[in-house]
């Protein structure tokens, strides 16, 4: 078998891989952004001001944005260097860590300031992997994959998300409907951060028996390792790079909306009971699991900007319709606006990561898509929860929160348009000077 060849059993292992290690990771990201709207402002931030609680939560939920272009330099560069399956495994142990440590952390009623110092720590390694796991995750599915359907394949880390917030959520809803809100408060939520640590095991027993792609392992069989894969990005590669980060930018606001500030807008100002919202956001999760793969194939049979760019005009244009829908305080109307509105982030986020590894070359395109995800996120998501939530305690209305989102999902159409399709022709012409030296040795 030459380096080009992938057979189906290895592009479905990838799959897998990519799918279920992003799911895990993104559990323990998921649960603590769930955790910074419902439970850390009571226990780590405590104010006679509940708004200014949820404002110092959503700030240490920002920090794991944050961090995310340090992690994408870090695990980004060593994608390019040493290979993408070493970055896989790093970055999964990273997370489970902190998050299992999460949920050891002492509250503020314990060890006062040191409660949310801890957290923020923790968020911010929790931050540097998810950083690094972004890019690679979806370059290695990608990678894997024929280049016909490189957005189908390309979606397994996207379904990730997805996936791994709905086990947050349904964590948190099977605990706090066992449980009293007292016992719950005290000591409930840790076993949802405790058990990461059984799941981190079993997706670093898929990973660590996997093989590196065969575009990075012709980048290390022809000893063509950037020396400075970053400065290559900024340098020759920035259109690119600066495309990459405008796409994202629209699909995290949006998703920011509808898994996030959705519990602060419809528990405090709604006053829907929490289980109903955490029932909404599981809802509109599945709706991704079944519509991220499904807008990713879509995308390889149409043009991806235009699909994507098509997906940021509808997901400016709903939270205008959203916000009165909800507003008539039915369990119904939440359940299908959230669901409808993580239903159209879908279609951005199916073709996403497609698009953005193919902004790239092939030598710099760990560290490119990293780099692109990670600028993205922390423009996008990072300080949306917490303008959102600044802009309803300012305006005390909705609109300017809607308004925000249409003007994130402006960015990412820029994107689209500065962006680049598809160049197949820079894998080919590597994959064949290698399938050719090793013939030559043969």
């Amino acid at each position: 078998m030459t380096v080009t060849d992938v057979q189906p059993k290895d592009r479905v292992k990838a799959f897998t891989a990519s799918l279920t290690g992003t799911a895990l990771e993104w559990y323990d990201f998921a649960i603590y952004s769930s955790a910074a709207a419902l439970i850390f402002p009571r226990l780590f931030f405590p104010s006679s001001d509940p708004m200014t609680g949820i404002l110092l939560a959503f700030a240490t939920y920002a920090v794991g944005y944050v961090a995310r272009p340090l992690g994408a330099i870090i695990f980004g560069r060593l994608g390019d260097k040493v290979g993408r399956k070493q970055v896989l495994v790093a970055t999964l142990v990273l997370i489970g860590l902190s998050t299992f440590v999460i949920g050891l952390l002492p509250t503020y009623e314990t060890i006062g300031v040191a409660a949310p110092i801890g957290l923020v720590l923790l968020r911010l390694a929790q931050g540097i992997g998810v950083g690094g796991e972004l890019g690679v995750a979806v370059l290695y599915s990608n990678e894997n994959g024929d280049s016909a359907r490189r957005g189908f394949w390309s979606s397994a880390s996207q379904i990730g998300p997805a996936l791994g917030n709905l086990l947050a959520n349904l964590s948190l809803t099977i605990l706090s409907s066992i449980m009293t809100d007292e016992v719950f408060f005290a000591w409930g939520w840790r076993i949802a951060f405790l058990v990461s640590v059984i799941l981190v095991a079993f997706g670093l027993v898929i990973r660590v028996r996997l093989e590196d792609t065969a575009i990075s392992r012709a980048i290390q069989n022809e000893g063509l390792q950037p020396v400075a894969p970053l400065r290559d990005v900024f340098r020759y590669e920035w259109r690119g790079l600066i495309a990459a980060a405008f796409a994202r930018i629209g699909p995290d606001v949006t998703y920011a909306l509808f898994a996030v500030f959705i519990y602060t807008y419809s528990t405090l100002v709604l006053e829907f009971p929490r289980q109903q919202v955490l029932i909404a956001v599981m809802v509109g999760s599945v709706c991704q699991i079944i519509f991220v793969p499904l807008a990713g194939a879509l995308s390889d049979k149409m043009n991806r900007r235009l699909l994507f760019a098509l997906a940021a005009l509808a997901a400016a244009i709903w939270p205008f319709l959203f916000f009165p829908l909800i507003s008539s305080g039915s369990m119904l109307a939440l359940v299908a606006g959230v669901a409808s509105g993580l239903t159209i982030h879908s279609f951005m986020y199916g073709p996403q990561g497609a698009f953005i590894t193919e902004q790239f070359s092939p030598r710099v395109r760990a560290t490119g898509s990293s780099m692109g995800f990670a600028l993205g996120s922390t423009f996008g998501g990072a300080i949306a929860p917490l303008a959102f939530a600044a802009l309803f305690d300012g305006f005390k209305i909705w609109v300017p929160v809607a308004i925000y989102v249409a003007i994130a999902c402006a960015v990412s159409i820029v994107g689209m348009i500065i962006g680049r399709n598809y160049q197949p022709q820079e894998d080919e012409e590597l994959l064949g000077a290698a399938t050719s030296k090793v013939e030559a040795q043969a």
